[in-house]
């Protein structure tokens, strides 16, 4: 049985991980920090037409409805089935059943491409299923070690293999250049460990000079040099037997009573050329798909907008393709982005601007031929801008960052506080100044504790609520409070009503300001009990 495009979407949008995290019931993904990326594919901004690929077939030319099965007459390597770490890990993917089916109906928009993309270098099929160890097939997964996206390429790695990293693009997160970097990566170490695949995929994880090193460790001591026989770090060592227990589990699922959801043997998406750059609500429309959709499609992309430089390509459903095309056919490239005259105020600075139009510098610049950072008040400039309002963007880089604030806010009786990052900071520094942890800090800013930290930068702070020196009865009591809106309320009202702030009221229900409230509207709130009306 075919699950349907809208049905896996239906669950990627509600249950997608945005924050490359797994919840404390599920093995989490190994995250690894290996260094890699790759360069842009060749087809990326050369494609005039929609590409699509054809379906896979076995060597009879006879073509398989599903494609594990295909993955099953592809595979190559030995799983080492009698070795007790292949053991452990299979162990525990047979006892977490649910854990697979999550990661089967996350991957299916882009196991197809994957694995074709596996069979047609030649290598084995097993490592199309490596995602699922580094990400659990989450594109927007991030790790402390600075990795991002469903291959979990570090920004060196990235660079190194040309994929781009820009304000308005994240290569490491485009499904077709990360999986050609990652397969351009792992051929490159298979060769350099003279054609041993279990070596290469812990040097994938640990990086090749470690596992280089360990190689001659044991050379020194005359041990043997395959990778059962190495000491590397504790991640790699349970790395590549989670892949080869995966692999054994698809290769013979009947056996482990495992029911995996087939994945049909037909391309998910077609990428499509746009020539210049798009807005994705307006993209998304086009298609007559959700804007969250096309996200999911396409999570390189960080912002409203593709990036103005390139890749000009969207990944659009099949089924969709023909329609976008035709849309994209008759609408001009000036009239693919929503543009705004804004006349320059007294105080105005193109960073300033930029910032609330969500847009950068050096577009606005080149935009407006403007040389350095000297603008005139009273001078009208043409600033490009958002068609929808924000929230339609729901995976840009922004949006996620809010929604990962909200989940935080209803999980956690902390308070968030906001701090100015200053010259000389560091997030070792700002932790400690706070009493928090680095991780922890990083992590509650989308961040790792690696990346950069721009003077000005704002960075949200969940601290645990002050010691009270009042009695038991006298502390705050935060609740947990669902209000339904009543004819007159306004935001003014319920605030003053329950004693709390109307930004808090706005960043627990995700509302726009701008936007009247509603009779019958339900608001969620935390209140002190204590201190209400």
């Amino acid at each position: 049985m075919h699950i349907s495009n809208k049905t896996v979407f239906s669950f990627l949008l509600s249950g997608l991980v945005l924050t490359g995290c797994q919840t404390v019931t599920e093995k989490p993904a190994s995250l690894s920090a290996h260094n890699l990326e790759f360069t842009e594919a060749p087809s990326a901004d050369a494609t005039t037409a929609t590409t699509t690929e054809p379906s896979l077939q076995h060597a009879d030319n006879t073509q398989p409805t599903d494609l594990w099965q295909v993955t099953r007459d592809h595979m190559t390597l030995d799983l080492y089935l009698d070795n007790p770490r292949v053991q452990s890990q299979l162990q525990w993917f047979s006892k977490h059943p649910k854990y697979m089916d999550r990661v089967v109906k996350r991957a299916e928009p882009y196991y197809y491409h994957i694995l074709t993309q596996a069979i047609e270098r030649g290598i084995p099929a097993e490592l199309a299923l490596l995602p699922i160890v580094e990400s659990a097939f989450d594109p927007f997964a991030y790790s402390h070690g600075r990795a991002a996206g469903a291959w979990q390429f570090i920004p060196s790695t990235g660079k190194h293999f040309g994929l781009k990293q820009n304000w308005w693009y994240d290569g490491r997160r485009d499904i077709i250049s990360s999986t050609d970097a990652a397969y351009t990566y792992l051929a490159q170490l298979n060769k350099r460990f003279d054609g041993d695949w279990l070596l290469a995929l812990a040097a994938y994880n640990a990086g090749g000079g470690n596992v280089s090193l360990a190689i001659k460790r044991n050379k020194r001591q005359g041990k043997a040099t395959d990778f059962w026989s190495l000491n590397l770090p504790k991640e790699t060592m349970a790395y590549v037997p989670k892949l080869l227990a995966i692999a054994e589990l698809i290769k013979n699922a009947e056996q482990y009573d495992l029911a995996l959801q087939p994945i049909s043997n037909q391309p998910y998406f077609s990428a499509i050329d746009t020539h210049s750059q798009i807005d994705l609500a307006q993209a998304a429309s086009m298609a007559g798909i959700s804007t969250k959709e096309l996200y999911l499609l396409n999570p390189g992309f960080n912002r409203w907008a593709t990036a103005p430089e390139g890749p000009h390509r969207l990944l659009i459903p099949v089924e969709h393709a023909d329609q976008f095309t035709q849309a994209l056919t008759a609408l001009p490239a000036s009239e693919r982005v929503k543009w705004t005259r804004y006349k320059i105020k007294s105080g105005d600075s193109l960073i300033a601007i930029a910032k609330r139009f969500e847009t950068t510098v050096g577009l606005i610049r080149k935009t407006n031929n403007i040389n350095g950072n000297s603008i005139r008040a009273g001078k009208t400039i043409l600033v490009p801008t958002a068609s929808q309002q924000a929230s339609e963007y729901a995976l840009s880089q922004h949006q996620r960052h809010i929604q990962k604030q909200k989940s935080i806010s209803r999980s956690t009786d902390r308070k968030d506080t906001y701090y100015t990052v200053k010259s000389g900071d560091s997030f070792w520094s700002i932790a400690k100044k706070h009493n928090v942890g680095v991780r922890q800090l990083a992590n509650w800013n989308s961040m790792a504790p690696g990346d950069a930290l721009p003077t000005g930068k704002r960075l949200v702070i969940w601290s645990k609520p002050t010691q009270s020196v009042l009695s038991s009865a006298e502390r705050q009591i935060i609740r947990k409070v669902g209000y339904k809106v009543r004819s007159g309320d306004s935001l003014a009202r319920i605030a003053g009503k329950f004693n709390v702030r109307i930004a808090d009221i706005l960043h627990w229900n995700n509302l726009d300001k701008a936007k009247y409230l509603k009779p019958g509207q339900r608001l969620t709130l935390y209140v002190d009990v204590t201190r209400t009306q």
